[in-house]
C-alpha cells in the first residue's frame, strides 16, 4: 500500500469516534434518537420503494379496476372512489415522516439540556479549577443537538423531494383515470390513437 494511504488509516483509527463511542457519549438521549433515525429512514425507503415499484402496478390494477365500472349514474363516484384510493395510497406515511423529522432536533435539544445539567452539577462538585472537565462535558452535551440536526436536514431534504412528487401524482390522477377510463370504455380510440 502506498504511505499516505496507511498514514491515513492511522489517523481515522485513532481519531475516529466509532459508533458506539459517540453513542455514549451523548448520553442516554442518543439512544432515543438513534432508534428514531432508523425508524425515520425505514419509512423513508418504504416510501421510495412505493414511489418507484410499488406505485406503478398499483396504477395499473386501478384502470383494471375502472375497466370494470358500474354502468349509468354510479359511474363517476367510482372513478372518483377509485382517486381517492390512490392519493391516500401516495400520501400514506408522509404525515408520521414529517412528525418524526420535527422531532429530531428537539430530541437532540433535550439531550443537550440534560448534559448540561450534568456539566453544572459536575462543576458544582468540582468547582471550576479544571476547564478540560469543563470543555470535555459541554462538547458531548451538544452531541445530541449535532445528531438531531444532521439527521433532520437529511430527513427533510428526502421528504421534500418525496412530498413533491406526491402532490404532483395526487394532481394528475383525476386526469389518468379520466384518460384510462374513455379507453376502456371506447376501445376504438384507444386503436385509433396507437396508429
Amino acid at each position: 500500500m502506498k504511505p499516505w494511504f496507511d498514514d491515513l488509516l492511522f489517523y481515522l483509527q485513532q481519531h475516529q469516534l466509532t459508533l458506539e463511542q459517540f453513542l455514549q457519549a451523548g448520553g442516554w438521549v442518543m439512544s432515543l434518537i438513534g432508534l428514531l433515525c432508523m425508524l425515520l429512514f425505514t419509512l423513508l425507503a418504504e416510501r421510495y420503494w412505493f414511489r418507484w415499484i410499488t406505485f406503478s402496478s398499483l396504477l395499473r390494477s386501478s384502470y383494471g379496476t375502472l375497466a370494470q365500472k358500474p354502468q349509468g349514474c354510479f359511474a363517476p363516484w367510482w372513478q372518483q372512489s377509485v382517486c381517492c384510493d390512490l392519493r391516500l395510497a401516495i400520501q400514506q406515511r408522509l404525515p408520521l415522516i414529517r412528525t418524526l423529522i420535527a422531532m429530531c432536533p428537539l430530541l437532540g435539544l433535550l439531550g443537550t439540556v440534560s448534559g448540561m445539567i450534568q456539566v453544572f452539577d459536575a462543576l458544582a462538585v468540582n468547582g471550576t479549577g479544571n476547564p478540560r472537565l469543563m470543555a470535555a462535558g459541554i462538547a458531548s452535551a451538544t452531541l445530541p443537538t449535532l445528531a438531531g440536526m444532521a439527521i433532520s436536514v437529511t430527513g427533510l431534504l428526502l421528504y421534500s423531494h418525496l412530498k413533491s412528487w406526491s402532490d404532483r401524482k395526487s394532481e394528475q390522477l383525476p386526469i389518468l383515470l379520466a384518460q384510462a377510463s374513455n379507453n376502456v370504455s371506447h376501445p376504438h380510440l384507444q386503436k385509433d390513437s396507437r396508429s
